[in-house]
C-alpha cells in the first residue's frame, strides 16, 4: 500500500506523489539549460526540493543531451569554517554521487590527487574543470542544501564556481543549479578570514535567475486526496478538502502529515469504509500540533531569529500587513522560509491556518510553562466545576486587577 510521504524525496511506486517536474515550468528549465546558465531554486524546507532536482537529473539522463549529476553538500556543514575538510567532504560525496548516478568512478579516482597538488581553495573547481573534460557532453551539476555550507566554507565553493564559469561548457560544468531554502543574494556570510559580512550576491555573481518552488495549489492538494481514494476506496467528504485547503493552503509537508495522520495513524480510520470528516481532520490536526513533528520544530526554530520576529510579531494582532511597513529584505527572507504569504496587492498574511496556530504557541511557549494552574479549590470531587467558588474567585480578581485589563 502506497502511503502519504512526510520524509525525504517521493517515490511513485511506494507514496502518493505528484510529477515532480509539472510543479516547475519545464520549459523554463530547459532553455536555461540551453543556455548554459546558472541559476537558483529555492522553496521553504520540505516542499519537494530534492524530488524535482532528482527528477531533472532522471529526465536530463534520459534525453542522453547532457551528463547530470546530483550532489547533496549538508554533510560539509559539520566541518564548518574548515575549508579544508569541507572540501574534503564536498569531494567525496561528489564522487560517489557521480559512480551511483553517472556509473562514472573517473571523479572518485580524480579528486585526491587534485586536493593534494592545488590546495583546498582551488581543488573544487581544478576537479570539476579535469571532470568536465572527460566526456564531451556538456556538465549539468545539481548542488543540493548549499546553504547548509557557512561562512568561509560557503565564500569558497561560490568563489570556485565563479572562477570556473568562464572555462564552461568544454573545461566546466555548463549548467550549476544551486539549491536551498534561500535565494543565493540573501546569504549573510560572515567570513572569519575577512572578519566581515559578505552577501551571496557578491560572491556568486553569475547566477542568472532564481526559481521557487512554490505549495501544491488546491487542484494539486485534491488530486494528492484523491490518490488514497483511488488506491483505498476512503473517500474525503467535501468539508473535509475545504478544510484541507484552509488549514493547509497547499504546503506539501503540512498535506502530507495531515493527511497521514488521518488516514493511518488514527486505528479507527484505517477501516477505509470510514469516510474521512470534518472533525477527524481537526484532531489530526491537534495532534499533529502537539506532537511537534520535526519540520514543525524547525519552524519554531525560525521564530528565534530577530528577521523573523520583526515580520511575524505584528502579524499576530491584525489580519494583514501591507509590506511596506516592513524592511523588504525582512519580507523576503521570511517568506522564502514559507512563513507567510504576499497577496498581489502586497498585503503580508501567515502562510496558513496551522502556522497561525503553531506561531503563538510556540511563542508564548516560556508563559506556557510558568502557569500553574491549581484545579482543585474549583473542581468538586465528582470532578465538575463549582461555579459558584469559580466565579466569586474571579469577581475577586476582576475588582483587583481590571485596570490592567482596561
Amino acid at each position: 500500500m502506497r502511503f502519504f510521504n512526510t520524509t525525504g524525496p517521493v517515490d511513485a511506486s511506494q507514496h502518493y506523489a505528484l510529477p515532480s517536474l509539472a510543479r516547475l515550468d519545464w520549459d523554463e528549465l530547459s532553455q536555461l539549460i540551453a543556455e548554459k546558465r546558472y541559476f537558483v531554486l529555492h522553496a521553504p524546507r520540505q516542499t519537494g526540493k530534492t524530488s524535482a532536482l532528482l527528477a531533472l537529473m532522471e529526465r536530463l539522463k534520459r534525453e542522453g543531451q547532457y551528463r547530470c549529476c546530483y550532489v547533496n553538500v549538508e554533510g560539509a556543514q559539520a566541518a564548518r569554517e574548515d575549508v579544508y575538510e569541507a572540501t574534503r567532504a564536498i569531494l567525496s560525496v561528489m564522487g560517489s554521487m557521480a559512480r551511483l548516478y553517472l556509473e562514472d568512478g573517473s571523479l572518485a579516482a580524480l579528486w585526491p590527487e587534485v586536493l593534494q597538488s592545488v590546495g583546498h581553495f582551488d581543488a573544487l573547481r581544478e576537479t570539476l574543470a579535469r571532470w568536465a573534460a572527460t566526456d564531451p557532453r556538456p556538465l549539468v551539476l545539481l548542488i543540493d542544501e548549499i546553504d547548509a555550507l557557512m561562512g568561509d566554507t560557503l565564500i569558497a565553493v561560490l568563489r570556485q564556481l565563479r572562477a570556473g564559469y568562464p572555462q564552461r561548457p568544454a573545461q566546466f560544468p555548463s549548467t550549476v543549479i544551486l539549491c536551498g531554502v534561500r535565494d543565493v543574494r540573501d546569504y549573510r556570510i560572515h567570513s572569519s578570514r575577512d572578519k566581515a559580512i559578505i552577501t551571496g550576491g557578491s560572491a556568486f555573481n553569475i547566477k542568472a535567475k532564481s526559481l521557487r518552488l512554490g505549495n501544491f495549489s488546491e487542484a494539486e492538494m485534491r488530486a494528492l486526496l484523491a490518490q488514497h481514494t483511488a488506491d483505498t476506496g476512503q473517500v474525503f467528504e467535501e468539508a473535509a478538502l475545504e478544510d484541507f485547503w484552509h488549514l493547509t493552503r497547499g504546503q506539501p509537508w503540512l498535506v502530507n502529515a495531515l493527511a497521514y495522520e488521518v488516514c493511518f495513524e488514527s486505528r479507527e480510520n484505517r477501516d477505509r469504509s470510514r469516510p474521512i470528516t470534518r472533525a477527524m481532520l481537526v484532531e489530526a490536526k491537534e495532534a499533529l500540533i502537539e506532537r511537534r513533528d520535526t519540520h514543525l520544530d524547525q519552524l519554531a526554530d525560525k521564530l528565534a531569529e530577530e528577521r523573523v520576529h520583526r515580520v511575524i510579531a505584528p502579524l499576530l494582532t491584525s489580519e494583514g500587513i501591507q509590506t511596506q511597513n516592513f524592511r523588504p529584505d525582512d519580507v523576503s527572507y521570511v517568506h522564502d522560509l514559507g512563513l507567510i504569504q504576499v497577496a498581489p496587492n502586497r498585503e503580508i498574511t501567515i502562510a496558513n491556518a496551522i502556522y497561525r496556530e503553531i506561531i503563538p504557541r510556540e511563542l508564548s511557549l516560556g508563559a506556557q510553562y510558568s502557569l500553574v494552574q491549581q484545579v482543585q479549590w474549583y473542581r468538586r470531587e465528582d470532578g465538575s466545576l463549582d461555579m459558584v467558588k469559580l466565579l466569586a474567585a474571579f469577581q475577586d480578581f476582576f475588582r483587583q486587577h481590571s485596570e490592567h485589563w482596561i
